[in-house]
């Protein structure tokens, strides 16, 4: 298998708490799941997916984990349309237009 060169943005995982380590208030099925964080970053060697790898963050900050992903896409969004916020963003516009805003 050919190896992630050095640089590509990549997606890591880790395991920050094991399983039965978590807040006893959580629910029982919470507890017997590991708690695991993903963080994206650039590689800092060539490796391929499933190795221990250490990635450089957008801020800097190195961190280690398991090379899961390369090119990681974003995956959430802002959900449906809110009919209503065109309705609210003409009355601020209308607003602020009037001069009765403060600072005017």
């Amino acid at each position: 298998m050919d190896k992630i060169p050095k640089g590509t943005y990549v997606e890591i995982t880790k395991e920050v708490l094991p399983r039965g380590e978590r807040a006893p208030q959580v629910p029982i099925d919470t507890q017997n799941t590991p708690l695991h964080f993903k963080v994206k970053g650039f590689l800092e060697t060539p490796a391929s997916v499933g190795e221990e790898v250490e990635i450089k963050t957008a801020i800097g900050r190195k961190m280690t984990g398991i090379l899961t992903n390369t090119n990681p896409r974003y995956t959430h969004d802002f959900g449906d349309v809110v009919p209503q916020l065109f309705q609210v963003r003409e009355s601020i516009k209308n607003f602020m237009k009037s001069g009765d805003g403060h600072g005017q």
